[in-house]
Parts: C-alpha cells; structure tokens; sequence
C-alpha cells in the first residue's frame, strides 16, 4: 500500500523545492495547492504564480490554482487586529487547504511554510492542527526548517523566481525597516 494522498499548500517555488523532495523521500507523491491572497503586490503575486506553475510542470507535480488575488479580503480580515496578522493569514490558507483536502479526498495536507525559519512555526502548526481537526482531514506535521539553505540554494541553480520577503503588505514594509523585537512575518 503507497502514501497517503498528501495535498501540500504551497506559498512560492524557492519554498517548495526542498519540501518536495524530503516528501518524495518518504514516498509521498503530494499535490500543490496554491492558495495566498496575502501577497503583496499583485506583480509579485503574478510572479509567484508563474514561478509555482513552471516548478510544478518541470517536476510534474500537480497543481492546484485555488481562489483570486485577495488583497482587498486579506486586509479587511486582519484590520480588526493588525497585531495578529500572521494567526489571520495562517488561518486562511490553512483553513482553506484543509478544507479543499477534506472535500477532494485527500488523507492529509502540510504547507511549505514549515520550511521558514521567518515564520512562527509554532503558530502556524497550532493552526493548521485545529483547521485539519475542523475540517476532518489529517495535518501531517514535518519540520522542514533544516532544509532551508539547501532549498533557496537549489531554487537559485534551477533559475527560480526568488522574492524578497514573506510576501504581505506589512512583511514588505518590514523589508525596508529594522526588524522589530519580535522578527519578520
């Protein structure tokens, strides 16, 4: 008996490289699943997407084009809160995933946001677990943070798009200005 079907959200190409093939090594062949109305501008989202579609066709990974350009819901979703914007922005792609997953059959998701050494780890497990548990499908947790350097190098020599920042409006910003105390989002 194979893998279970694994649906893996994707947030860009550099990310994904290395994520895919620790999967692919424990026999998992996973759909990408691209959904991120956070990124910020819509050329950097265009450049993003692109990039996601030409890795996924030269490795022959399926993928999954999930929803529009979201600015306008994304801003209105953490306005109320702008401190909590990444809980907001994790929960929405991972609500979303996990919800596609559980619908299309899919016997669990990951996201390669557990790659990033910028992200809040923690955070983001806690709600991809509680969005799995809602949605009825299993998160399949990896800690692909190790494997970081090793992708962004490999994305590099494959002559992938390699963006600057996390990809919100308020991690741009950041891009520009000292890191606070509590890092980049």
């Amino acid at each position: 008996m194979g893998s279970p079907s694994l649906l893996l959200h994707v947030c860009c190409a550099p990310c994904s490289v290395a994520c895919v093939e620790s999967l692919a090594q424990e026999g998992f062949s996973p759909t990408a699943f691209w959904y991120n109305p956070n990124i910020h501008p819509f050329t950097e989202y265009r450049n993003r997407m692109e990039a996601m579609e030409a890795y996924a066709r030269q490795i022959g990974m399926p993928l999954i084009l999930h929803g529009k350009y979201g600015l306008r819901p994304f801003i209105q979703a953490v306005t109320p809160n702008i401190d909590s914007r990444c809980e907001t922005c994790y929960r929405t792609r991972m609500e979303a995933t996990a919800r596609y997953a559980a619908r299309n059959g899919f016997e669990c998701f990951t996201s390669t946001l557990l790659i990033s050494p910028y992200q809040n780890h923690d955070l983001l497990c806690q709600v991809a677990r509680e969005e799995g548990e809602k949605a009825g499908v299993h998160f399949l947790y990896r800690d692909f943070r190790p494997l970081f350097r090793q992708g962004q190098t490999q994305a590099r020599a494959l002559g992938l798009y390699m963006q600057k920042y996390c990809g919100c409006i308020f991690s741009e910003e950041e891009r520009y200005q000292k890191p606070s105390a509590g890092g980049k989002t």
